[in-house]
């Protein structure tokens, strides 16, 4: 008995096996969710850049520059004139400004003539636009021949100039089937404008465009129909009294530019007819 009273007492040990590696945390989740989100915004980028003209894109950047005239120059301090003083306008050679800085120094170095060049130009089209639609209004008004012949043909503003686009209808195309034969609309067409367009002076150009065949063919013709309906359709205008002498450029762009998201609407079947800017 006095024995086991002085025996150590057993002690016993319990060990936590864990299996694996255990749990990680989250953080590498965040950091996916960051990356995804990055990747769509440079994506979302490019689109943009692809998707839109060179004034769209010029209107974004206005969109989001400051909102501060004077603040248009990147300076050392803070303030409403980016560290710059009031009277500091030379600075504009200095200061790290990107492709605006360039623009600014190439406006001061030429007199500031670029802006005033292309605020003239913008005012000179849309005088034009305005006298065009005018003309087109009031012929549209003689006859039901020149209104039926009117529904082809809308107006606007690119910009490569002031272009007056003549699409098909369904119930009246402009040529006769998927050939470069004008149809007797597309000659009243033709006769209208060379009326319309004497009272400019501006070069022409003109594209043409077709919707895409609904099928696969060895031989493509869309290359081929575009062009010669644009070059059909400026010999119908040279015939009507337009100068020769004003044709810039005669294009077929096949099935490459559609307008609408059927690429096989007959809607996508148009001539152009691009009265060019002075300036470019």
């Amino acid at each position: 008995m006095d024995g086991q009273k002085n025996a150590r007492p057993a002690i016993i040990k319990r060990k936590k096996v864990i299996k694996g590696g255990g749990h990680h945390g989250g953080a590498w989740k965040v950091a996916y969710a960051d990356f995804v989100t990055a990747m769509m915004a440079f994506f979302m980028l490019m689109w943009l850049l692809n998707a839109t003209t060179e004034k769209q894109r010029k209107g974004l950047a206005d969109y989001f520059s400051p909102t501060i005239p004077v603040n248009r120059i990147s300076g050392g301090g803070d303030g409403a004139f980016g560290g710059d003083s009031v009277m500091s306008q030379k600075a504009h050679t200095q200061n790290g400004t990107g492709a605006q800085g360039v623009r600014t120094r190439v406006a001061e170095a030429d007199g500031g003539r670029m802006n005033d060049q292309d605020t003239v130009e913008e005012d000179r089209l849309q005088a034009q636009l305005d006298a065009i639609e005018r003309q087109l209004s009031a012929l549209r008004g003689e006859s039901m021949t020149m209104q039926r012949a009117l529904r082809h043909v809308v107006t606007k503003v690119t910009d490569e100039g002031l272009v007056i686009e003549i699409f098909d209808l369904e119930d009246a195309p402009l040529f006769d089937g998927p050939t470069a034969r004008p149809q007797p609309v597309t000659r009243d067409i033709a006769a209208l404008l060379a009326e319309v367009l004497a009272i400019t002076t501006n070069g022409l150009a003109v594209n043409g465009h077709v919707r895409t065949f609904p099928i696969t063919l060895i031989d493509n013709p869309a290359w081929d129909l575009s062009a010669a309906r644009a070059q059909g359709f400026r010999e119908l205008l040279t015939q009507a009294g337009i100068d020769g002498d004003r044709m810039r450029r005669i294009s077929g762009h096949a099935d490459r530019k559609p307008v609408t998201a059927n690429a096989m609407a007959i809607r996508n079947n148009r001539l152009e007819i691009v009265l060019l800017r002075r300036d470019r």
